[in-house]
């Protein structure tokens, strides 16, 4: 019996490794056929494009207009980065230090825009935007994506904020510190890691969201995500190679911010750090 319980979980374990290898193995084909076809003259029934070169990015960028496109995306996303720190934050530690009636309703609330899908609420979200005259602009599209980024930053940072002892608290407001003081020089440094980690998923989020950034952006407000699907999908005759060159700098984009975000904060040691810092 022990034999074949041993037998029966590398058994298990081999199956998990194949499955993990195959579709790690699928997906790296898909990312190097983009990036090939991207860089590649002619590519019909052959392993490898007849030639390369370079003049599908240059055709992509002039055709799509990528550096405007650039610009909003960053913009947008920056905007969104930074409003929903500065309210999601707060709004975190009322919820994680304050009972008051209807607090498990709100929580509630707050989880709604992260388990519906987006295209559930963005039809009638973008429909009261435009409604109010800022849907098809830079702070509609702004506006839409935040409805699900500051309940993300909300439900992110309440366990950092219960970690932190109360009794720190209490002890800065004896030294004569208000609540603004206490929330900068005392409870952001702790929570320095979890605000970190909260905001670099709001980046990523941002910049991959589609759909409430398709209903609500017009022809200035669209993000690099959108204006890919528009080139797909728009009237006329493209080159794919182009299109993938689109793609391969969508790709490059949102992994140059992710790496640089990840060059300051390391997911796998946001815990240890809050701890750490809690008992200090």
């Amino acid at each position: 019996m022990i034999r074949d319980t041993s037998v029966g979980a590398r058994l298990w374990i081999t199956a998990i490794w194949v499955i993990v290898g195959f579709f790690v193995v699928n997906l790296i084909a898909v990312i190097a056929t983009v990036v090939l076809s991207s860089f590649g003259t002619r590519w019909l029934g052959t392993w490898l494009p007849a030639a390369f070169t370079t003049r599908w990015y240059f055709a992509a960028w002039a055709e799509f207009q990528l550096h405007d496109v650039l610009i909003v995306t960053f913009q947008i996303t920056f905007t969104v980065v930074a409003i929903s720190g500065l309210v999601g934050v707060p709004a975190a530690y009322a919820l994680a230090r304050r009972d008051f009636p209807g607090k498990k309703a709100v929580m509630l609330l707050f989880l709604l825009p992260l388990l519906v899908p987006p295209i559930t609420f963005g039809i009638p979200l973008a429909t009261v935007l435009y409604q109010a005259g800022v849907g098809g602009t830079f702070w509609g599209v702004v506006l839409a994506n935040l409805v699900p980024t500051i309940p993300f930053v909300i439900l992110v940072m309440i366990p950092f904020i219960e970690q932190i002892d109360p009794k720190v608290e209490a002890a800065a407001r004896v030294f004569g510190a208000d609540t603004f003081r206490l929330f900068v020089h005392v409870l952001i440094p702790m929570l320095l890691p979890g605000v970190l980690a909260a905001l670099l998923l709001v980046l990523v989020r941002t910049i991959a969201m589609f759909e409430l950034t398709f209903l609500t952006s017009g022809p200035t407000s669209q993000t690099l995500v959108v204006a890919l699907y528009y080139s797909v999908f728009a009237s006329g005759v493209r080159a794919v190679q182009s299109i993938d060159a689109m793609a391969v700098v969508y790709m490059i984009s949102t992994l140059v911010w992710l790496l640089i975000a990840l060059r300051f904060v390391n997911p796998t040691q946001i815990v240890a750090r809050a701890k750490q810092q809690q008992s200090h």
